[in-house]
């Protein structure tokens, strides 16, 4: 299965809105319209669709701090249908290696809801360590990136 990350444009945008999380999932994640709506107004995050070959399963954001030299996942999301096939690992790891290969970039930030416990355990095992901060009611994850040669 190839996983991709692609633009949101008029061709997938409502379909991209139709994706649904788990009901036990609905208040750890905000929606895909408000991620869009947060994209738009704040004008630095990159919405992206998660494919799975032509199927589209997920939804991701993130952006990239100049200032900061820091990469933030602000937003990752599974279709309900399609939750267990290790689309959300698969589409992390593609962010955080957009990340690496960015040399300016020193650290990657993202953050959970205390109570997700599966994302938590995701973020862990992608090499996330939590900073024990908590912004906005959500527990900071940190990973540093050794600087290039």
């Amino acid at each position: 299965m190839n996983i991709t990350l692609r633009e949101i444009t008029m061709a997938n945008f409502r379909e991209c809105l139709t994706l649904e999380l788990d009901e036990r999932q609905k208040n750890f994640v905000a929606s895909n319209m408000y991620s869009l709506a947060e994209a738009k107004a704040d004008g630095v995050s990159n919405p992206r669709a998660v494919y799975a070959d032509e199927q589209l399963v997920g939804f991701i954001m993130y952006d990239f701090n100049t200032d900061e030299k820091r990469g933030y996942i602000t937003r990752l999301m599974v279709d309900k249908g399609h939750q267990g096939h290790g689309y959300g690992r698969a589409a992390m790891q593609q962010v955080i290696d957009r990340f690496k290969a960015n040399p300016d970039c020193r650290e990657i930030y993202t953050s959970v809801d205390p109570e997700n416990d599966v994302a938590k355990g995701l973020y862990v095992r992608l090499g996330f360590t939590l900073t024990g901060e908590v912004v906005d009611g959500e527990a900071v994850l940190r990973m540093p990136i050794p600087p290039t040669k």
